[in-house]
């Protein structure tokens, strides 16, 4: 079956009609697509474990056992009313890899793991990447177990009733556990379709801060409480919300973005005066100090607002994490394997942030983008060609087989 055969067979674990697709994890769809997915790589002869939290390791054993493996993967999980591509490109395109590899008579030094990685979107506990987190043991196990869903359910019980079990202490990957990492990906953005270049390679991965904001105002009858006595949460609302976008402009950067994605407005009825709303804001950048400067302008921005128009507010940083920078031997061995296909590369940054970001933290990362028509993502209409998907499963299986069989130059961080 080939990987696009594949991807349309992911795509049927959905809560939503094709071509949409809503896969939330642990779902019941998601633990469909999962046994799906544990069955093809059992069809490759791969070596499968589990972790408490329900990360996936498919394992090619090398010769070597006890040198630090060579990792590759994504996440499979799928925010409401998206598309296939998304993460299971990274995940189907591995497993690919390994089979092309296989086909080849190659033989690894180093063993080859293929990761799934749990709830790399933020739908279900309200934080993404949660199991590279953990991985990574940048999350709080104890606080992790207590996330909880919309209905009140925990991590814990869900992660449980799904069959992972086990303390989330255990989750934590040791530094050396692997030698080298590359993600696969779409590149959720337009610059390698408008430029006809088959292939991105990653040097940087811009971080979030994500804040959330509660104004607090007085309701009160639309018709009845006149324009001068107003104490209207939802205009002070709007107000920060422009002012988020003017910080994120103010730095003159085009690497600093700001998004106000999320306004709850209380009672939401249209006649009645908010009383109360609630912002949820992303803040990204690939300079850590600028985006923390930016977070600081919204911060001083949002209180002086709120004072101006006798509102009370509350601000929390949800999360801050620092950026990161793809390891220079693991990028050279993408340039190499990409250069030996004739294929078009050209280097460039992830706007976007993806489980590889926190995998940095424990080993030397790297990430290959493939185009998207549109630069689409998270919708329906997301595409990704046969042709490019095969140009990444190619470049991806040629990098593996170079960092699995001593392709080690001097460690290096890649800074641009």
């Amino acid at each position: 079956m080939s990987v696009v055969a594949e991807l349309e067979q992911l795509a049927a674990f959905s809560t939503a009609s094709p071509p949409a697709v809503t896969r939330v994890v642990f779902s019941q769809e998601d633990m469909h697509a999962r046994a799906c997915l544990k069955q093809l790589c059992r069809n490759a002869g791969l070596a499968i474990r589990e972790d408490a939290v329900g990360n996936m390791f498919a394992r090619w054993h090398g010769t070597n056992p006890q040198a630090g493996a060579v990792g590759t993967g994504s996440h499979i999980d799928a925010i409401p009313n998206s598309g296939r591509y998304d993460g299971t490109v990274g995940v189907l395109g591995g497993l690919e890899a390994i089979r092309l590899l296989q086909r080849s008579r190659f033989q690894p030094e180093r063993s080859i793991d293929l990761l799934l990685f749990t709830s790399e979107e933020p739908t279900r506990f309200g934080i993404g990447c949660l199991g590279s987190r953990l991985l990574s043991g940048t999350l709080d196990p104890a606080v992790a177990d207590n996330l909880v869903d919309a209905e009140g359910q925990s991590l814990r019980e869900l992660r449980n009733r799904a069959g992972f079990q086990g303390p989330l202490q255990e989750v934590r990957l040791s530094p050396d556990h692997y030698s080298a990492f590359i993600e696969l990906h779409i590149e959720q953005g337009p610059l390698l379709e408008s430029s006809g270049t088959a292939l991105g390679i990653v040097t940087a991965l811009a971080a979030p801060a994500s804040l959330r904001l509660e104004i607090h105002g007085e309701g009160g009858h639309a018709g009845a409480v006149l324009m001068p006595h107003r104490r209207d949460a939802f205009i002070g609302a709007s107000e920060i919300a422009l002012a988020i976008e003017k910080a994120a402009l103010s730095t003159g950067a085009p690497d600093t973005v700001a998004t106000t994605g999320c306004c709850h407005v209380f009672p939401n009825a249209v006649n009645s005066i908010p009383s109360r709303v609630t912002l949820e804001v992303d803040v990204r950048d690939i300079e850590g100090e600028r985006r923390d400067s930016v977070v600081r302008i919204i911060s001083d921005a949002a209180k002086r607002i709120a004072s101006e128009r006798r509102l009370q507010i509350e601000i929390a940083i949800v999360n801050a994490d620092p950026p990161a920078y793809c390891d220079e031997r693991v990028v050279a061995a993408l340039e190499q394997a990409a250069a030996a296909l004739g294929l078009p590369q050209t280097k460039m940054i992830s706007r976007a942030y993806h489980d590889s970001l926190f995998m940095s933290r424990i080993a030397p990362v790297g990430m290959l983008f493939i185009p998207c028509r549109g630069g689409v993502s998270h919708r329906p209409d997301e595409y990704a060609a046969p042709e490019h998907i095969a140009d990444g499963v190619r470049t991806l299986a040629e990098a593996l087989r170079l960092l699995a069989s001593g392709f080690y130059r001097a460690a290096k961080i890649y800074e641009p």
